[in-house]
């Protein structure tokens, strides 16, 4: 069975995937590489009759196929792309939510490429605001390969994809029955199942069924289960006499913990490290004292938050897809999805961070709440009578402001794609026409209550007590409530819904043999309507914690706003021989407003955002090397900048905002060496000058406007220089493949301001495979070797724009998981 499975794999490959950064041809049941990297086919960003190799593409497309994913072993969809030049991806977060970065496009989550499965969007809004695509998904076994498209026609083809495609591909049923199961541990609790099988069934019909299950305690431990879950899905499919029909229907219901930043300081030699009785590799501010808590609301209620939950995601969706011949060469493709998704999203956010020393002069003027108190004292909640040392409490003397954070968001969507095709012959020339019309239409709830809270700086922080006390160290009262220092600092109630219309027209003509140029035009128009209740302020009593509550006042806010706009591409290719070729694409691209713009803002004016896009390449590919070279150039425009900086003092987020453009150049460079038939090495490097252009706010500073202006200023997270090197060796005749990875990210900023300096850093993880038998392989992986602290974002609760930890000897950030092992077993029958 494991030759029937590896010819059906190479079948897969020359007719359905483009093997890109030819890493994939670094298969140890390969060990030799016997096509050339242009001759295969092109799935993803493209439409049309024929079938385009990757020789004839005028794009730039990576694909990662079914081997090449198992020796990375991704624990979250960011990670399956990290070996993409021109993206810079933040999976520090956990197994969801999620950064990529792309070609310049300074856009948090996936605001900038769309998540597809199986080429139709996993969400037709990938960045609706606390819930990316990448929570709705989850990468297993179900899933064959990856094709990620950067830039390229990617936005005429799809809804908001300015900078790209990522398409997640399923298996598909052979003619013979065939499955695997694969388990796997790790040395954080991780206990994983995943299972695949598909098989005819009679009269044409095949079905396919298989899932995961996955539960652990976190590599960062919050001390219960951080990631517990899993889904299923059911493929019905036939090959029809003029065409083919399949129906999808999958379920998850999984919870994955949403890590954030920790405690850092700066030492005297410039190092920055986790601050005195912190592990900075292992540790989180949740843990059992911040895990579940019933916080009182102003509408009366209680608010039962379960940090437990952390991303507690339920969806089921239903895909069909129906290609069919109409006859005199047209032809259809039908895609339909519908999903409803449930979604609570907990966490534990590190809002502010200080020395408890300068907390307690700052709220010293509330002492007066306190009738006989003379000083104000930190007590543990746990342990009353523990008095907290200001000066070296746990080796550091710091306090944490936490807000509990809950936010809940129901999704039903419904999405539809239909195109006709064509190919017309022009004399000695061709040109297959792809007409499309495209359907989005989703309703969305959004609620979120939040509290702060008081802990020390620790692993599995501790809540502290702000008391008051008389002069014979007595306490008298408290300003805060088991640790809470204001219920309800924040309070949303919303509804909308959001209807998109699109129309699009691609051409690919083939000019000559070696010629071609495709073009392509989309138009689209999206309407949001709904409503935000508005808030008012209301004194519970009982404790200063629950003074000032924010709930709603029954006053609903109502919008309603259309927008539209047209996009267009045009590429061309020129393979002057068999083993090169040159292309070359400008787009013009676009983003419009969507629902999450004003599901808390309904008074909003958002500025419609465009792209003009650039990429010239070269293609080579021979028996001992493939490489592949993308110069790109992207202006973006009218980029807005929103973002809460939070003020202990009022205990209030005050919103900042800016407007910019950027304008980003940059080399992707992408490949593989193949210098013996038992050693290759693969790799990928992105150099660019990612810069704001024209980005400027007003300030205001002791009631007077002060006009801030970082033009010229390097993008927020973006570094400058990147690349990640696969050496890789396969012994034993293919059976045994090891293979170790070195990723550098250089320099970024933690905001626009470029006052908070994120520093390079580097990473080196290894894996293993060994095929036992024909039909069982072992897998052994073991990630950030080094224990490598990189910061891949700072706190953005602090501001983005103009970070309030500039100049700050500690601060909070987010670095790197620590390392961590795992080992495999995968059954193939």
């Amino acid at each position: 069975m494991r030759n029937t499975q590896l010819s059906r794999a190479v079948r897969a490959a020359l007719v359905g995937a483009l093997l890109v950064s030819a890493a994939a041809h670094g298969q140890a049941t390969a060990p030799e590489k016997k096509t050339t990297d242009l001759d295969n086919v092109v799935v993803t960003a493209r439409s049309g009759v024929e079938a385009r190799t990757k020789a004839e593409t005028s794009y730039s497309i990576t694909t990662i196929d079914e081997d090449r994913l198992r020796m990375q072993a991704p624990t979250s969809v960011t990670e399956a792309v990290k070996s993409v030049p021109g993206f810079w991806v933040e999976s520090s977060g956990g197994e969801a939510s999620g950064n990529i970065r792309a070609r310049g496009i300074p856009v948090d989550g996936y605001g900038s490429v769309t998540l597809l499965e199986d080429g139709i969007p996993v969400q037709h809004d990938p960045a609706l605001g606390y819930l990316n695509a990448d929570q709705a998904f989850r990468l297993d076994e179900t899933i064959e390969r990856v094709e990620v498209v950067r830039g390229g026609p990617s936005s005429v083809f799809y809804s908001n994809a300015p900078a790209g495609a990522i398409n997640f591909i399923p298996r598909k049923v052979g003619d013979t029955a065939e499955g695997l199961v694969k388990y796997t541990v790790g040395n954080y609790s991780l206990n994983r199942l995943d299972f695949w099988y598909g098989t005819p069934i009679g009269g044409g019909w095949k079905l396919a069924f298989g899932g995961f299950w996955r539960v652990d305690d976190g590599v960062r431990r919050p001390q219960f289960h951080a990631d517990d879950g899993g889904q299923l899905r059911a493929t019905l499919s036939k090959d029809l006499e003029h065409g083919d029909i399949s129906f999808d229907v999958k379920h998850l219901d999984d919870k994955v913990a949403l890590y954030l930043g920790i405690p850092m300081r700066t030492n005297a030699n410039g190092d920055i490290r986790p601050v005195h009785g912190f592990n900075g590799n292992y540790g989180t501010l949740a843990g059992p004292e911040t895990e579940h808590a019933r916080m009182p609301q102003g509408d009366g209620g209680v608010y039962d938050f379960d940090n437990a939950e952390g991303t507690h995601v339920k969806r089921t969706q239903v895909t069909f897809k129906f290609d069919h011949d109409l006859g005199d060469d047209w032809k259809l493709a039908e895609s339909m999805r519908y999903n409803t998704t449930d979604t609570q999203r907990n966490g534990m956010f590190p809002n502010a961070l200080q020395s408890a020393t300068s907390f307690l002069a700052q709220d010293a003027k509330r002492l007066a709440l306190i009738p006989g108190a003379t000083a104000l004292q930190f007590r543990y909640v746990d342990n009353p009578s523990q008095i907290y040392d200001t000066a070296n409490q746990n080796g550091n003397g710091l306090i944490v402001t936490g807000g509990l954070r809950g936010v809940t968001l129901p999704v039903d969507e419904f999405i539809n794609d239909t195109r006709v095709l064509r190919k017309f012959d022009v004399g000695s020339q061709t040109h297959d026409v792809t007409l499309g019309y495209y359907h989005a239409n989703f309703e969305q709830d959004f609620s979120r209550y939040s509290s702060t809270v008081l802990t020390d700086a620790r692993d599995n922080a501790r809540l502290v007590d702000l008391v008051g006390v008389d002069a014979a160290g007595n306490v008298r009262g408290s300003l805060t409530d088991h640790g809470f220092y204001r219920y309800g600092y924040e309070w949303e109630n919303a509804s909308g819904k959001s209807k998109t219309n699109a129309f699009y027209v691609s051409d690919e003509w083939q000019v000559t043999p070696e010629l071609r140029i495709d073009g392509g035009v989309r138009w689209e128009k999206v309407n949001v309507e709904g409503y935000t209740e508005g808030k008012k302020t209301v004194n519970l009593g009982g404790t200063p914690a629950a003074a000032q509550v924010l709930t709603g006042n029954g006053q609903q806010v109502h919008y309603d706003q259309s927008f539209d706009k047209t996009g267009w591409t045009l590429g061309a290719n020129w393979q002057f021989s068999p083993r090169q070729g040159l292309f070359g694409r400008w787009t013009s691209a676009f983003r419009l407003p969507n629902l999450s713009t004003y599901i808390t803002n309904p008074t909003a004016t958002p500025l419609l955002q465009t792209m003009d896009l650039a990429e010239a390449g070269w293609k080579y590919s021979d028996r001992f090397m493939d490489l592949y070279a993308t110069a790109f150039y992207t202006k973006y425009d009218n980029v807005s900048f929103t973002n809460n900086v939070f003020d202990r003092n009022g205990n209030t987020s005050t919103p900042q905002t800016g407007f910019a453009s950027t304008k980003t150049y940059g080399l992707e460079l992408e490949g593989t060496l193949y210098p013996s038939h038992w050693f290759d090495v693969q790799f990928n490097a992105t150099l660019q000058d990612p810069k704001y252009k024209g980005l400027s706010y007003t300030d205001v500073v002791a009631n007077a406007p002060v006009l801030r202006d970082y033009d010229g200023n390097q993008l927020i997270r973006v570094p400058k220089v990147s690349y990640r090197i696969v050496p890789g060796v396969n012994l034993l005749d293919g059976r045994l493949r090891l293979q170790m990875s070195y990723e550098h990210e250089g320099k970024r900023f933690v905001d626009t301001a470029n006052s908070v300096v994120l520093p390079s850093y580097h990473v080196v993880s290894a894996s293993a495979r060994y095929d036992a038998t024909p039909a069982l392989s072992l897998f052994l992986y073991a990630d950030n070797l080094t224990n490598s602290l990189g910061l891949t974002e700072g706190n953005p609760r602090a501001g983005e724009i103009a970070s309030a930890d500039a100049g700050a000897n500690t601060f909070i950030a987010r670095p790197l998981l620590g390392r961590s092992f795992r080992a495999a077993a995968m059954y193939r029958f």
